[in-house]
């Protein structure tokens, strides 16, 4: 393993490198036939995942089109449902509970770039935090969850909601930046 892909895993800052690249080139390998199977291959499309991701719980579905960057820090609970075109850009681990729903076009992004730095971020840094989403917790179309972001058991984010910070067991969040509206 690399330098790189060692601090990568290790949640620190970090720099591409040529075993990053050929991790990512074959999870996408595996995503370009996943997501040119058939509407009927649901088998088919379970195996490429059960390979594919770090752990597929019974009967989790995922819709095509899906895409991710590396699939092993992905873990989908059982039950867990994906709606089509979601994005996890799994850098680092993203945890996604039993009985999860997630919208069509939601984003989970675990990569943070360097703000202030100006010469880290012309040179590509990044650093990974994760991602957990709660069991039996609803996400709506189009959400945006950032890097660090864990959304607590039973909580429903509202569709296009950026989460920006935590969110609690049980409540309703939504907006930009995403915040509590009420009780569940």
């Amino acid at each position: 393993m690399g330098e790189q892909k060692d601090r990568m895993l290790r949640g620190e800052w970090y720099l591409d490198e040529p075993d990053l690249v050929e991790d990512r080139r074959r999870c996408w390998r595996a995503l370009d036939e996943f997501n040119a199977l058939g509407a009927d291959d649901d088998a088919e499309r379970r195996r490429i995942l059960t390979g594919l991701l770090g752990g597929f719980g019974p009967d989790a579905v995922v819709l095509p089109r899906f895409q991710c960057s590396y699939g092993s820090l992905i873990t989908i609970g059982a039950r867990a449902f994906v709606n089509t075109d979601a994005i996890l850009m799994d850098d680092a681990p993203i945890t996604i509970g039993d009985d999860v729903r997630i919208g069509p076009r939601a984003q989970l992004l675990t990569a943070l770039h360097p703000v202030d730095d100006h010469d880290r971020r012309r040179e590509g840094w990044e650093r990974p935090e994760p991602i957990t989403i709660g069991a039996n917790a609803w996400l709506g179309g189009g959400v945006i969850v950032c890097p660090g972001v864990t959304i607590g058991a039973n909580a429903v984010i509202g569709a296009g909601a950026v989460v920006v910070r935590d969110v609690p067991d049980r409540v309703f969040a939504a907006g930009n930046p995403a915040r509590v509206i009420r009780d569940l």
